[in-house]
């Protein structure tokens, strides 16, 4: 998802690969595999925050939200808005074994349910 999401971040700026590389020092084979999901994205924060503002990406937007959860989730971890939020955090376990193919109780659909449709409210 990462890959996917600089790449679109980087053709609605009308950039072409080599271009955005050189414009700001990227090596062009390793933007690219980055493009491609053969690279994991960094976990740098600094890194990251760098890559989202040569991307054009204004702090506090979506894409902005965005950008930092596909790279935590492409990096394997949680991103930490999610584990820092105590109610959202609890019923990870809950969810993870939906991922894994493990059918969860009655409770923690319910729960999540509940959590899921209150992040959706503005």
């Amino acid at each position: 998802m990462f890959g996917t999401f600089i790449k679109e971040l980087r053709t609605r700026r009308q950039l072409g690969l080599r271009e955005f590389c050189l414009e700001h020092g990227h090596d062009p084979g390793n933007w690219s595999r980055l493009e491609q999901e053969r690279f994991l994205p960094p976990r740098d924060e600094r890194t990251l925050r760098t890559w989202a503002k040569q991307l054009g990406l204004k702090p506090a937007s979506d894409d902005w939200f965005r950008f930092f959860d596909y790279a935590a989730l492409g990096a394997g971890r949680i991103p930490d808005h999610i584990l820092q939020h105590k109610e959202r955090a609890a019923h990870l376990p809950a969810f993870l074994r939906i991922l894994a193919g493990q059918k969860p109780s009655r409770e923690d659909t319910e729960s999540l349910l509940t959590i899921i449709k209150g992040a959706c409210r503005p």
